[in-house]
């Protein structure tokens, strides 16, 4: 069962249909005690870092913190990758869940802040068991404001303006800056590869 968190902003009917598409069975959360009981976790991020603060109040960032501690695997999509790391500057009052190092920051005005649409992404490494059976250079799907630094967890790099973070990958931690569940094959591939780790 993949456990899909919803924190009220989250893109939860596309991910889901995404992952049901592939025969995999799902479930929508949104409370602690049942995040507390998942064996398989996905946050679907849309919306502001300072929506973070939504979970901590429900008790829900708590119980991803413990799932997460207990080796439960966790995909974090677009906002919900940006919220592993320790804070942005869209919002530098609120913690992020520090799992891996560094700040999340705004692409520049100039020529545009947002970056969207279809975009290459660049292995780091050959082991990624999120990126399996899917090739280098292949493409996907992004929509985000704000990119993560690179750092020794990340998988996959991609470049708007400057080159950044696509995906991580730390024991049972994952997160991808892009949408898998709107980039063709090779997304329903990311969400397959999720499906089928070993809990």
């Amino acid at each position: 069962m993949i456990s899909l968190i919803d924190y009220g902003a989250g893109n939860m009917a596309s991910v889901r249909k995404a992952f049901e598409h592939l025969e995999l069975e799902t479930e929508i959360i949104d409370k602690p005690e049942e995040v507390i009981k998942a064996t398989k976790l996905v946050l679907p991020g849309v919306g502001n870092f300072k929506s973070l603060e939504k979970l901590e109040q429900t008790g829900i960032r708590a119980a991803i913190e413990q799932s997460i501690a207990r080796d439960v695997p966790f995909l974090g999509i677009c906002l919900g990758m940006q919220w592993l790391f320790e804070t942005s500057t869209e919002a530098p009052e609120v913690k992020g869940l520090g799992i891996f190092a560094g700040r999340c920051t705004r692409f520049t005005e100039t020529p545009r802040t947002l970056h969207v649409g279809w975009n290459q992404i660049n292995y780091c490494n050959g082991s990624s068991r999120l990126f399996q059976g899917i090739p280098d250079a292949s493409y996907f799907y992004f929509t985000h404001s704000y990119w993560c630094p690179i750092e020794n967890s990340s998988s996959a790099t991609s470049h708007f303006q400057t080159n950044f973070a696509a995906a991580l990958e730390k024991k049972n931690v994952f997160g991808v800056q892009f949408h898998p569940e709107k980039s063709g094959d090779s997304g329903l591939h990311i969400l397959k590869n999720f499906g089928e780790l070993a809990c």
